[in-house]
């Protein structure tokens, strides 16, 4: 009986890990605000990104501001590699990065691990 209840728990913890790291989550799209001729955006770094998807306009200066409240090693950096980016991010301070935004499309970034993920859509 005690080896049937420690293969069902096993198989619900499986479970719960596959769901935690490889199920859809919830993709909040925020459009960057203009100030002075720039288009800046604020994502939060707390056990992952947000908001994960940023809307960039093409052809204006741009800065995402990464504000890492997150003390883990694993979003200690950010990698952009269509932009050749690999920013460490101080805890408990904001990080500007600029973006390129001369070409239109959907620009992946990550953390150190590759384990969290968010998007720049430059339009």
């Amino acid at each position: 009986m005690i080896k049937i209840i420690t293969v069902i728990i096993a198989v619900l913890l499986i479970g719960f890990i596959a769901w935690w790291f490889f199920g859809k989550r919830e993709q909040k799209e925020v459009d960057a605000t203009m100030n002075d001729n720039m288009q800046k955006v604020t994502v939060t770094v707390d056990g992952g990104y947000s908001p994960n998807t940023v809307v960039l306009k093409k052809d204006v200066p741009a800065e995402v501001i990464f504000d890492r409240k997150d003390p883990s090693n694993c979003l200690e950096k950010v990698v952009f590699e269509d932009f050749g980016i690999n920013q460490f991010l101080p805890e408990k301070q904001k990080t500007a990065i600029k973006i390129d935004t001369s070409k239109a499309g959907e620009y992946n970034y990550a953390c150190g691990m590759n384990m969290f993920h968010g998007k720049v859509i430059v339009k």
